[in-house]
């Protein structure tokens, strides 16, 4: 029970697929978190899922040790569902939303964020509605912020299928918040884009209303992670994986489809460069097995390799020992890159160029900061290795190296942080 004396005074409640999963948004999550310590806030939950719920889901997950321990005064809770068999789904839902009632309810002034917002928008505003109700003492605000799998995973689902009711609870939640963010003006675009189309086929005004209301708040990354690497802690980790600096392209993220792994192999196996270096692909996902069986049927089979236990200490090292970077991210049904996350830390960690796609909201994190290819094309991928492992010249390398990092250090996570309850505070006081 908490006792007057132990009572916060101000609480930041984060609900989001949190570590272990292996997303740049439970990053995100992190981060935010953690400089909340810093701006007032004396308790800071993340509220998320189960961990046999997370495996159940088959999402990536990273291994449980290595998960990076967070600061004194930042809680993860995972409620438990509630009910039996007899609940096939939602158990897990009610229990968040159960908890968040009773944070809600305590008398601490509390800001409550969602990060994705099918479920978390929703188990947020059911909480608050209900707390409200309750008599008891009640002080939430909340800001919704979307990512791009919020509208190609649900509302365009809904568009095809002719679904308006899910449509409709989609956006009607998200504009119920005080703070409507998205992940980048792309994102903000999709979301603008979906919510005209649902005008269109019901005559409802949710399009309107979206463009008024969304603002931008890029993911927060924590830059000192990636920008305080120390020479000798590279050249360890590199030698823990019988790797070389400068000698090894690294693709590190999601094995999806959307990723464009498979382009990748396709065209690292055509690059003059595969006699020289290594293609490393550190990450797991859906299609693992696929590009495992692709890879060892390719010519440069011998010159790939897999890591699929890379930990959130060790990823900055592999990014900034590597000769290029490459994400060649392309669209899909299913998912579009909303941001880039992954292109961002290596930015900041040095070493080789980025190599990536004008897919989604990538030239918003990468700037003119990259050597693009059009996806789905592995000889461009070729090409642009070649010219990143051998076509520029030590002063070349860095200048691009420094202008990538001084353009990344905008999405430090105090500067978002800052900006977005800026916005948060001007927004309350109108």
């Amino acid at each position: 029970m908490m006792t007057l004396a132990s009572r916060p005074e101000r609480r930041l409640v984060i609900v989001v697929r949190a570590d272990p999963v292996i997303c740049g948004h439970s990053g995100e999550a992190r981060n935010l978190a953690e400089v909340a310590l810093t701006r007032g806030f004396d308790d800071v939950r993340i509220v998320t899922w189960p961990i046999d719920v997370l495996r159940n889901a088959h999402l990536p997950l990273k291994p449980l040790d290595a998960v990076m321990p967070y600061s004194d005064g930042i809680t993860v809770e995972r409620p438990g569902g509630v009910g039996d068999y007899k609940v096939p789904d939602g158990r897990f839902l009610a229990g968040m939303t159960g908890r968040l009632v009773e944070l809600f309810t305590d008398g601490v002034p509390t800001v409550a964020m969602s990060l994705y917002l099918t479920p978390h928008a929703t188990a947020i505003a059911d909480a608050r509605r209900i707390a409200a109700t309750s008599g008891l003492p009640c002080d939430v605000t909340t800001i919704a912020e979307a990512v791009g799998s919020d509208i190609t995973n649900v509302v365009r689902r809904c568009v095809a299928k002719g679904e308006f009711g899910a449509a409709a609870h989609l956006f009607a939640t998200y504009l119920s918040n005080e703070r409507c963010v998205a992940v980048s003006e792309f994102t903000r675009d999709i979301i603008i884009d979906a919510a005209s189309e649902i005008d269109a086929q019901h005559g409802t005004r949710f399009a309107p209303h979206c463009a008024e209301r969304i603002g931008i708040s890029y993911p927060a990354i924590d830059a000192s992670q990636y920008t305080s690497i120390a020479t000798s802690d590279v050249d360890a980790a590199l030698a823990r994986r019988g790797l070389e600096r400068d000698r090894y392209v690294l693709f590190l993220s999601r094995l999806s489809k959307a990723k464009g792994v498979d382009d990748l192999i396709s065209g690292f196996s055509r690059s003059h460069a595969r006699h020289h270096v290594k293609l490393v692909v550190a990450g797991n996902g859906p299609e693992a097995v696929a590009l495992r069986a692709q890879a060892g049927s390719s010519p440069a089979a011998h010159q790939i390799v897999f890591l699929d236990d890379v930990d959130d200490v060790e990823k900055p090292l592999l990014m900034a020992g590597s000769s290029a970077f490459a994400l060649p991210s392309k669209p899909r049904p299913e998912f579009v890159e909303t941001f880039g996350i992954a292109l961002v830390e290596k930015m900041l960690a040095g070493g080789g160029p980025v190599i990536t796609c004008t897919t989604g909201g990538i030239p918003e994190a990468v700037g003119s900061h990259a050597l693009m290819v059009p996806h789905g094309s592995p000889q461009a991928i070729a090409e642009a290795i070649d010219h990143a492992v051998g076509g520029m010249t030590p002063a070349e390398l860095r200048k691009r190296e420094t202008a990538a990092r001084a353009h990344a250090m905008q999405f430090d996570r105090e500067h978002v942080f800052d900006r977005l309850f800026a916005s948060l505070d001007e927004q309350l006081a109108a």
